[in-house]
């Protein structure tokens, strides 16, 4: 192939224990050739030193803001397809030709299932209903395959949005084309939801969500989330 098959997207906020096993869990799960492309948002952990110095993939740094970070990756993808994922997850194996037989099936984008890395019975809860093809169901952690000429006729990541970005996009994705959601999970870290509480945590997200579904602006809901959230 002339270029790779997947630009996989990954942003990067003070990742650095995370980065040595998902750089790991990349090359020995994918099948084809692909582009890795990190973006960091201004990391103060070392992030951003360790990835210039590791090579065989791209690294750029851009203002914090996963959105502007992940249209910032897209931007400098030379694949045809798009992969975001973040960095506490993985994606399972053959990911990359998993995601190839959807594009060939006709879908423009699509989501794997969840599997929190958690035995707490309401986190397993959240990983089921991964399963369901609801835009109430999707999120970011599922990580997201779109193609990149669909990503961009639809403007891509809404800049304004410093949480709730992924559903954001997704919502908009959902009402332009059929959404795809593949049977295999993707394993998340449940790293917030320790640092929080699991309980606490899913009721302010689903504040959060709530607030942005009956009309609440971007900055409102940023500011909820800095108040409540670690």
């Amino acid at each position: 192939m002339n270029k790779p098959y997947l630009s996989i997207i990954i942003p990067v906020l003070n990742e650095i224990d995370q980065l040595e096993g998902l750089l790991t869990a990349l090359r020995k799960n994918m099948i084809f050739e692909n582009e890795i492309i990190f973006v960091d948002g201004g990391s103060s952990d070392g992030s951003f030193e360790f990835l210039k110095i590791k090579g065989a993939y791209s690294v750029i740094q851009t203002k914090k803001g996963r959105a502007r970070q992940q249209n910032s990756g897209a931007e400098m993808a030379s694949s045809d397809f798009l992969y975001f994922i973040h960095a506490d997850t993985v994606p399972p194996y053959g990911f990359d030709k998993t995601i190839h037989q959807a594009f060939k099936q006709g879908y423009k984008a699509g989501s794997f299932r969840l599997k929190f890395l958690s035995s707490h019975i309401s986190l397993q809860l959240v990983s089921f209903a991964s399963r369901f093809n609801n835009r109430f169901c999707r999120g970011g952690d599922q990580s997201l395959f779109i193609k990149k000429t669909f990503f961009e006729s639809i403007k891509g990541f809404n800049e304004e949005y410093l949480v709730c970005e992924d559903g954001e996009l997704i919502d908009r994705i959902y009402k332009k084309t059929l959404f795809c959601v593949l049977p295999q999970e993707v394993k998340t870290s449940a790293r917030r939801y320790e640092d929080n509480g699991v309980f606490r945590l899913q009721f302010h997200f689903f504040m959060i969500h709530l607030l942005r579904h009956v009309g609440k602006s971007p900055y409102m809901l940023h500011q909820y989330y800095s108040h409540f959230v670690k």
